[in-house]
């Protein structure tokens, strides 16, 4: 495991990605005793001495010869043995695919970049354009398995979710949802999905002899559909994929019954990728616009702007508004924010004969009277969480991790409790937190979790001592835990003591979730809270700066994205003083 700060080597030229895949070590199953160790250890900062004496008993318990624990923990090592990766599938369908908030704020994240030369739907046009021509190039080579292996520290890492990037989607489900992936069928979409004034069109992105169109024929595609989609009476669909996903469930399968409606939605899941063209938002002054790009990337500004102009299911949507906004917006379900990063990097850097082509397809939908109820639900649903979610960034120019480097400290370990003294001395209290690691060192890798409050933080916090964090190879407390109690769900078993103890949710009853998404191109990475008590901290972090992202919901009271991003700087400017 490791955090998603560290550097990724990376280099867009032709190379061998799968060279090295099927000799990646599997993920490996920690011991049992070693997790546990290790769970007692984060739950000393959040528990009374009874508390923890009690808790110690059913670890003693669960991990007795011949126990729960040990059956549990063989079931677990048998599918480790039989499986690729024994916890990603578990982790996605935990995190993701059960969880029935909206994929809107809590689930999706997204990626805002500097504006664009352009304020006009010419350049609009002509930006879109390059967009989609770089996505096929970066298509081929991902297609030819010609894309190099990504390294950490000399070592190859996991690049199956470069081969599911494209063509994939998010299906609604009642109680769990799905993804689909048509990336690698046997007649993969020739299409990309183009979202236009709140109405979708099929644009084929393919000449008949296979080759991809050039920005010039992409060009006047383009204005085929801006020309025909002036319209505005027809109903937005796009924004049924924000509501919760149990009402938007119930949505699909009425909307599925139409054959209109089905051959519609198919081909939005089976295309490449959505590109949104965007109608300009309200102007606001120069020091407000990334913040308020960063919102249209998260969730398109509401129904009177850009919301349903979304399909938010859809794994990648490129978003180019007529102002000169640009940003990209990810499905968590289906890939992790470094890979939709290392594609939109690609995109900016590349600089991309007349031939009778097709007419763009627009896609037709018929709307019952129960589908336009759910629309207007859609859009009162889509407004609250608008008028809810708050974002502050900070833009730190005092140092950047040279200078903490220069001091032998570790610049991931230094921000992370600079974040944990923040949020100290606005709580006055102690949280659970975490950062994200990608477990890309192993075989079908995805995301795990490092909880950073332990007792030596909490006692740095306390007393201003250096802080010490350690990085487990493959290790995760929760990940173990939740491998466990799939074990016991699948085979029937009572689920064991130590899982239903009120201590185990202190330990991981995150108030704080941080990560870091490098960018080459100057991407300002953001997320909403996963869920409605917690703070989001996206944050970047160069040789001279860094920058982070906060973000909490406004209606939660007890938290404040403004208050904590000034303790933040205050905390990293009071360390500072340590060195």
């Amino acid at each position: 495991m490791f955090c998603l700060s560290q550097t990724v080597s990376r280099t867009w030229v032709n190379g061998r990605c799968l060279t090295y895949q099927q000799a990646l070590p599997t993920q490996p199953v920690p011991t049992l005793q070693h997790t546990c160790e290790r769970y007692l250890i984060l739950l000393e900062p959040f528990v009374e001495v009874d508390e923890l004496k009690r808790t110690k008993q059913l670890v003693q318990e669960f991990l007795k010869p011949g126990g729960v624990g040990e059956k549990l923990q063989k079931g677990l090592e048998r599918k480790a043995h039989n499986t690729d990766n024994w916890l990603t599938d578990y982790m996605v369908q935990t995190d993701y695919l059960d969880n029935r908030l909206p994929v809107v704020a809590y689930s999706n994240n997204s990626g805002s970049f500097p504006r664009m030369d352009f304020r006009d739907e010419e350049g609009q046009i002509r930006c879109a354009a390059k967009v989609i021509r770089a996505i096929l190039d970066s298509k081929t080579m991902t297609d030819n398995e010609a894309l190099p292996a990504d390294y950490l520290g000399g070592k190859p890492l996991c690049m199956k979710q470069y081969s599911q990037m494209l063509s994939s989607c998010r299906i609604p489900g009642l109680e769990t949802d799905s993804v689909v992936f048509h990336g690698k069928t046997s007649y993969p979409s020739r299409c990309i999905t183009l979202a236009y004034n709140s109405q979708f069109f099929m644009l084929e992105v393919y000449n008949s002899d296979g080759s991809p169109l050039t920005v010039h024929q992409l060009c006047v595609q383009l204005e085929r559909i801006c020309s025909s989609s002036l319209e505005t009476s027809t109903e937005p669909v796009g924004i049924l994929t924000s509501l919760n996903r149990d009402s938007w469930s119930k949505c699909y399968d009425r909307l599925i019954q139409d054959k209109t409606n089905k051959e519609a939605l198919s081909a939005i899941q089976r295309s490449i990728c959505v590109v949104c063209l965007d109608k300009a938002m309200p102007q606001v002054p120069d020091d407000m616009y990334t913040r308020c790009n960063v919102l249209q990337m998260m969730h398109g500004g509401g129904s009177q702007w850009n919301s349903a102009n979304r399909w938010f299911d859809k794994s990648l949507q490129f978003i180019i508004g007529e102002d000169g906004a640009f940003g990209n917006n990810v499905s968590h379900s289906c890939l992790d924010g470094t890979i939709g990063m290392a594609l939109t990097d690609y995109v900016l850097i590349m600089e991309s004969s007349t031939v009778p082509l097709p007419t763009p397809q627009k896609l037709h939908f018929n709307i019952t009277a129960d589908i336009k109820k759910a629309i207007e639900e859609a859009k009162r649903s889509i407004d609250k969480i608008v008028q809810d979610l708050d974002f502050s960034i900070l833009s730190f120019n005092h140092y950047g991790k040279n200078f903490l480097k220069a001091n032998k400290m570790s610049p991931d370990a230094f921000i992370q409790m600079a974040i944990q003294l923040a949020y100290y001395r606005v709580h006055r209290q102690h949280c659970a937190s975490y950062e994200a690691a990608s477990m890309r060192l192993f075989r079908q890798g995805r995301v795990g979790e490092i909880p950073s409050t332990s007792s030596a933080s909490v006692a740095f916090v306390m007393a201003f001592n250096d802080p010490n964090k350690k990085e487990i190879s493959g290790q995760t407390v929760f990940g173990h835990f939740l491998g466990l109690q799939h074990q016991a769900t699948e085979k029937n078993i009572p689920m064991p003591d130590i899982f239903t103890d009120a201590s185990f949710d202190k330990v991981f009853d995150y108030r704080l979730a941080t990560s870091q998404v490098p960018s080459k191109s100057g991407c300002l990475p953001c997320a909403g809270p996963y869920q409605y008590k917690t703070y989001d901290i996206c944050y970047t972090l160069l040789k001279d700066d860094m920058t982070f992202v906060v973000s909490a919901f406004k209606t939660n009271t007890e938290n404040n994205s403004e208050e904590l991003k000034k303790a933040v700087e205050d905390a990293l400017l009071d360390m500072r003083t340590i060195l």
